[in-house]
């Protein structure tokens, strides 16, 4: 298939009208919400229960609850409109975000998806939630400067707010034969746990905090806070993701 109809996929697929909780009898354990688009969505696999978030609730199965609210198709902007009242809902402990594949495809200015990716981030924070950034790149031919310029807003916001960063998603994955569908831009499902090993090594150590204690949304444990406290200036208070680089970008 060509990037240009792989594109139209992305960007025309339909949204989910419901959101998906992946444990609904977990409701005592630490809530997982996952934000994403199409590749976090299981898009164009046989057994959704194949896709990566999928396979992150079996492994946190007794650990943690995972609901995903990935839609197919969406943008930073929807995804700002959406979330507060997913955080209402379900008031997750950790957020994960993985969104900004469409806004590239559409060309949008990242300076708009930086401010839709900061409303989410704060509004998770001030929730109490921990933010995981996933990040994404887009095509080569999109030319150098605007995808510098769309891939520094993940590292950029990962800095200025402290978050936990994966570098890239679909790190082995995008350009491996096998792993990816005939669009060039979804994975297949082979390659569903890859991603969720890229993912693991970022979520697992929150989960474990989660698990043996109550964290803030800085990740720090009630003694943390305490030390931190007698540390620190009472003045000093700092906000605290994953950036990808592919050429291959989804929705």
């Amino acid at each position: 298939m060509s990037l240009s109809v792989g594109l139209s996929t992305l960007v025309m697929a339909a949204p989910a009208p419901a959101t998906a909780s992946l444990d609904d009898a977990g409701a005592d354990r630490p809530t997982v919400l996952m934000m994403g688009d199409s590749l976090s969505a299981a898009y164009g696999l046989e057994r959704p229960e194949d896709g990566w978030v999928s396979l992150m609730a079996e492994r946190l199965d007794g650990e943690a609850r995972v609901v995903n609210a990935s839609i197919s198709g969406e943008t930073t902007a929807g995804g700002a409109t959406r979330l507060p009242e997913l955080l209402r809902q379900h008031s997750p402990e950790i957020v994960l975000l993985e969104l900004g594949a469409n806004d590239g495809l559409r060309g949008l200015a990242p300076g708009q998806m930086r401010q839709n990716l900061v409303s989410m981030i704060e509004a998770s924070q001030a929730s109490g939630a921990r933010v995981v950034l996933l990040g994404i790149d887009i095509p080569p031919n999109y030319g150098d400067a605007y995808r510098d310029a769309f891939t520094g807003v993940f590292e950029e916001l990962a800095d200025r707010y402290a978050l936990p960063l994966v570098p890239f998603l679909l790190e082995g994955v995008a350009l491996e034969e096998g792993l990816m569908q005939a669009d060039g831009l979804h994975p297949t499902a082979q390659a569903q746990p890859v991603i969720l090993d890229n993912v693991w090594p970022t979520l697992s150590p929150l989960i474990e905090k989660m698990t043996a204690g109550s964290v803030d949304s800085t990740g720090k444990t009630p003694s943390g806070q305490a030390e931190a406290a007698l540390s620190s200036p009472i003045t000093a208070t700092a906000t605290p993701t994953v950036s990808a680089s592919l050429g291959i970008t989804q929705s």
